[in-house]
């Protein structure tokens, strides 16, 4: 796989290295987006759907009335949507309703805004870890989940599914299917750039964090996928073991290692990997299936095995791996480019 070049990974404001930047500073193009989510929500959401960014499922078909696996006995699930999507769309609302028939058991889309305009604006400013807080809270108030769940997370959504396990998992979930999702962390967001076409607002603010200041505490205190860049020349640095949200996760900065994360984790029954083989959202997609780009190299892809986190069972995945409890599975196309049939299959192989 070919690496992007350094533009691409760089590409935005390069104000300054520095990680001790004024408490109040907040880059141009993302104070602007703050402010029209504040002012005109309604501004914002029509820069969300025509973003490149933007990760929105398409409506499925119900499977059919006679093929339930579950007849009511299967646990609930509880599904997440990727980035730019909501649960109010009508392309979530019907992939929930269609496992709900799939399973014969409740099945409920849990999200972090209370309509469309908000869940999908706080898909990009609400960060990753109150995300993962306002999601558990949902869960815990629903009482048809208090005896635990499966979890089908798509793109994004899978980082609320991890971050929900490492910090609370109660009630806990039983099966994990993570379609196409952000679980390892990207190194960079190819979809921003397109031959001979302009970035727009989402783009920009996006761009604007994942330079220099990705890992200042304010990047990561307020946009989303700042949480979950993971710069492999920035990952031994101070600013990325001190700050950023996806190290915590994976406990890669020893001085603040935290032991529920494994111990949640290896609560999991299940885990299934879903990877788009032709990805060009999630880079490298191996992220997919919990590999990522070697330390200070963009030229060096490396598999689940080959991670410290693996090597070091940083958070309990060499654990899961070895009792046999993750399984992987592949899309041959884009991100979220995947039929019923694979959907309901993935249902049908991984939900009891």
């Amino acid at each position: 796989m070919r690496a992007p070049s350094l533009l691409l990974l760089s590409f935005g404001l390069r104000a300054s290295a520095n990680d001790d930047l004024p408490a109040d500073f907040i880059p141009f193009h993302l104070q602007n987006l703050t402010d029209l989510a504040k002012y005109a929500p309604e501004t914002v959401m029509s820069e969300i759907a025509e973003s490149p960014l933007s990760a929105i499922v398409a409506e499925v078909e119900m499977p059919g009335a006679n093929t339930p696996i579950g007849l009511g006995a299967a646990l609930p699930t509880v599904t997440a949507h990727g980035m730019g999507d909501s649960c109010f769309h009508k392309g979530f609302k019907s992939i929930t309703a269609g496992i709900a028939t799939k399973t014969g058991s409740y099945a409920t889309c849990i999200p972090t805004g209370d309509n469309v305009i908000s869940d999908s604006i706080n898909g990009f400013l609400m960060n990753m870890d109150k995300s993962v807080d306002v999601f558990a809270a949902k869960i815990m108030a629903d009482p048809k989940l208090a005896g635990g769940f499966n979890a089908i997370g798509f793109s994004q959504g899978n980082s609320l599914v991890r971050g929900y396990i490492h910090k609370y998992n109660n009630p806990p979930v039983n099966n994990w299917i993570s379609v196409h999702g952000t679980v390892a962390g990207v190194a960079a967001i190819p979809n921003c750039f397109k031959q001979g076409k302009p970035l727009g607002l989402i783009c920009k603010a996006v761009a604007e964090l994942l330079g220099d200041i990705a890992y200042n505490k304010l990047s990561q205190h307020i946009l989303f996928q700042a949480d979950y860049f993971r710069d492999p020349m920035k990952v031994n640095k101070e600013g990325y073991l001190r700050n950023s949200q996806i190290a915590q996760w994976n406990n890669e900065n020893p001085a603040t290692i935290n032991a529920t994360y494994a111990a949640n984790f290896g609560k999991l029954k299940s885990l299934a990997m879903v990877k788009a083989m032709q990805d060009t959202m999630v880079y490298p997609n191996e992220a997919e299936w919990w590999g990522q780009m070697a330390d200070e190299s963009y030229d060096t892809i490396l598999t689940m095995k080959d991670t410290k986190w693996y090597k070091n069972d940083l958070f309990g995945l060499r654990t899961a791996d070895e009792a046999g409890k993750i399984a992987f599975e592949t899309t041959p196309g884009n991100h979220l480019q995947f039929t019923e049939t694979e959907l309901f299959g993935w249902v049908d192989k991984y939900v009891n």
